[in-house]
């Protein structure tokens, strides 16, 4: 069987945090993917924060990603990063070592589904020459570019070179979505390379099986989960809720939870998040979150809300959905491919459409009973799916 190697870099270089990214999880769920379909053919590798690269012994990668998953599970805890000096020795038994001289006529495949280090182009092709492999890599989204007024200042730029090492590098390409392909098929056709494209959605994790700790005499609330930047326009949801507190009762204002770290270019929505008086009761933030916590505020909520400009994928819609939890969203390619006809769509501007409906929903209404007889007939994406077009892609790879 061609040895698999898996790039570990995204997670090594997630050692001081307690609280995952969605690409960590996803970095996760191949390396526990890959591991039930190589075994003993599955190596990994990784860019070192030192900047050397090399591969990873079986024994040290499995023990890390088993401490990183308890870390993950706890969650929220203080502090939100471990010191450096806590994570010297995870650092020590993490260097990498040399990759093993090839036999003649022998090559791998090598397996990255972060951005990780994908800027260096230079570098990515010493790696695989190195190693001599063929490269398949993950897609998540080319919003950056797409849209460089969500993004940093810098971040269509940077965007632009992974994309290039992509197209110059990669024998096939992992996309999480038919709407993330699209946008990936013009660098491809530029590139004059053959390269396989893939669709694979992202499979959903079990979430624990617990109950929200509010109060039971608590208003009913929605969560909107994600990372606080303008493409997820959380100002719509802040301006609604200001609504709301001025023109209803106070106990029939609804609350909201929005959970996820401050991202950049944000200071309207974070001017109202600390200085907004009328907000205060009604709107709660937590920027870190275990897994648990997660769990049970998701499953008490009357609806996640994902009011989003532009996803590669849309996660939280498929968390949601997965444990019966309606899901109002933007209307959105990304967001029907995961929610099919379960969720309520709007147009991300619809202000008065969003509030009608958060209202409904709070207050039991037929656009909520109507979702939750969709929502038995939603197919749950799963990683076992994931992983076997994955494996697909592999073994096309191997007999060309």
């Amino acid at each position: 069987m061609t040895q698999v190697i898996l790039d570990i870099s995204r997670l090594i270089s997630r050692v001081r945090y307690s609280t995952p990214s969605g690409v960590d999880r996803v970095e996760m769920a191949y390396a526990r993917g890959l591991l039930r379909i190589y075994g003993d053919a599955l190596c990994f590798a990784a860019v070192h924060p030192t900047g050397l690269y090399g591969r990873i012994s079986r024994a040290t990668a499995l023990a890390y990603l088993d401490e990183l998953e308890q870390r993950w599970a706890k969650g929220g805890e203080k502090p939100k990063q471990r010191s450096v000096i806590s994570i010297l020795p995870w650092m020590a038994r993490l260097l990498p070592e040399r990759p093993p001289a090839m036999a003649k006529g022998q090559r791998t495949i090598f397996l990255q589904v972060s951005p990780h280090h994908l800027t260096n182009a230079k570098k990515m092709g010493r790696i695989l020459a190195r190693e001599n492999a063929r490269f398949i890599c993950m897609v998540h989204d080319l919003i950056p570019i797409e849209y460089p007024e969500y993004a940093r200042p810098s971040g269509a730029a940077l965007h632009r070179l992974r994309m290039q090492t992509v197209a110059d590098h990669a024998d096939a390409v992992i996309v999480n979505s038919a709407a993330t392909g699209r946008s990936f098929q013009p660098w491809i056709e530029r590139s004059g390379r053959t390269i396989a494209l893939h669709v694979a959605l992202l499979g959903t994790e079990p979430l624990a099986d617990v109950a929200s700790n509010l109060p039971a005499d608590a208003p009913p609330y929605f969560v909107c989960l994600g990372t606080i930047e303008p493409r997820k326009n959380h100002l719509l949801l802040l301006n609604l809720w200001r609504q709301f507190v001025q023109s209803l009762p106070a106990a029939q204002v609804p609350a909201l939870v929005i959970i996820g770290k401050r991202g950049w270019e944000n200071e309207q929505v974070l001017d109202m998040l600390d200085r907004c008086p009328a907000l205060k009761p009604h709107v709660t933030e937590l920027s870190g979150c275990s897994d648990a916590q997660l769990a049970g505020l998701l499953r008490g909520a009357r609806a996640l809300l994902m009011p989003s400009f532009a996803e590669g994928f849309g996660m939280p819609v498929a968390e949601a959905l997965a444990v019966g939890v309606p899901v109002i969203c933007s209307d959105i390619p990304a967001h029907h491919e995961v929610g099919g006809a379960a969720p309520d769509y709007l147009d991300p501007l619809d202000g008065p459409g969003w509030g009608s409906r958060i209202l409904d929903y709070a207050n039991s209404g037929p656009a909520l009973q109507a979702q939750q007889q969709r929502l038995p007939h939603w197919h749950e994406p799963a990683w076992d799916e994931h992983m076997e077009i994955v494996a697909q892609a592999i073994a096309g790879l191997e007999r060309d």
